[in-house]
């Protein structure tokens, strides 16, 4: 009788600040249909940015050996479902905080958001400075001193055009490298 291998999930949180870019990141890569919460923005503020928002949750999946197959989670980016953080941070091996790079505005929503991980969630962490591919974005050398992310903490800025499958699958492989560490240091 031969024994089946066990597929071994590993749970990776993606999180960011409103219109960071969150939704696009999992779309980009994932190999099944997304399963989206997306609704019509009800807020005059918020649709200046984009029409719908995620409400409580993203998924998506890769397969990434025989063995391992990612699940990607991603969080609504508005301060009112940031319950969902705390729901969808359970049992994650890494977590992925997507920023805006070209709306500086919203750099103190994603400190927030690594913080709360941070403290809730001491797991591996990789920050991503999306729309890289747009004028005016920030570097990931500069949105690291705005988010005064220190040596100390060993977080890499990467930068990332959510809508690029490459970039994507880059800031993942630099999340997976720091969970495997995370594994062989523990």
């Amino acid at each position: 009788m031969s024994e089946e291998k066990q597929t071994k999930k590993i749970k990776i949180v993606i999180s960011g600040p409103f219109a960071a870019g969150k939704t696009e990141f999992i779309k980009t890569v994932s190999e099944i249909e997304p399963v989206t919460t997306e609704r019509k923005i009800s807020h005059k503020e918020e649709k200046e940015k984009k029409a719908t928002t995620t409400v409580a949750m993203d998924f998506g999946k890769i397969k990434i050996d025989n063995e391992h197959e990612l699940y990607l989670f991603g969080t609504p980016g508005q301060a009112r479902f940031n319950f969902m953080w705390e729901v969808l941070g359970e049992g994650a091996l890494g977590v992925i905080v997507l920023v805006d790079s070209t709306d500086p505005t919203t750099f103190h929503e994603a400190r927030r958001i690594i913080n709360f991980f941070h403290s809730r969630y001491p797991i591996p962490m990789v920050i991503g400075a999306n729309k890289q591919d747009l004028p005016n974005a920030w570097s990931p050398k500069d949105i690291a001193i705005a988010l005064d992310i220190s040596e100390d903490e060993g977080i890499p800025v990467i930068g990332l055009s959510a809508k690029n499958k490459e970039d994507v699958k880059k800031v993942l492989l630099a999340l997976l490298e720091k969970i495997r560490e995370n594994i062989l240091e523990g």
